[in-house]
């Protein structure tokens, strides 16, 4: 169930299935009564995908033969970019957002000189917005080649 709940994409950022994002957080099967109970943890409070994954992950345990199933958004603890998977910052960059990198062992986040141009791969770029495409991503432009590009916010 979990592999099945794991193959439905992020319906902001499509290259990215739920668990490359880290928002797939458990799957359980009671078998007494054959329900199924995913939980997820958006990125934001209020992500306005939620209501999509829910759909989704439902269509998908359906199609696969599971009647009963709920999604269970949870909220505490809160999401973080520690929760992307390396392949998920991997398919980030190659999509053109910027992911943010892990934190070190003792819990700190190296603070650079500046955020990465995932197309260029130029560290001379500058925030035009705290808010990008979506919520969770901030609105930069490289200085060097000059495209913008949104970052995954580090929270």
């Amino acid at each position: 169930m979990w592999e099945l709940a794991a193959t439905v994409v992020d319906p902001e950022v499509p290259v990215l299935t739920i668990e490359d994002l880290g928002v797939l957080r458990g799957v359980t099967f009671a078998t007494a009564s054959g329900s199924v109970t995913v939980e997820i943890t958006p990125t934001y409070s209020g992500c306005p995908a939620v209501d999509a994954m829910r759909d989704d992950i439902v269509g998908v345990l359906h199609g696969n033969g599971y009647d009963d199933v709920s999604v269970k958004v949870v909220l505490s603890p809160a999401w973080t970019t520690d929760w992307l998977s390396d392949e998920g910052r991997t398919k980030l960059e190659q999509y053109g957002i910027a992911a943010p990198g892990p934190r070190r062992s003792d819990g700190t986040v190296s603070l650079g000189l500046g955020i990465r141009c995932p197309r260029c791969g130029s560290m001379h770029t500058r925030q035009l917005s705290r808010f990008g495409s979506t919520s969770c991503k901030a609105l930069y432009v490289c200085q060097r080649c000059q495209e913008p590009f949104d970052y995954f916010k580090e929270h």
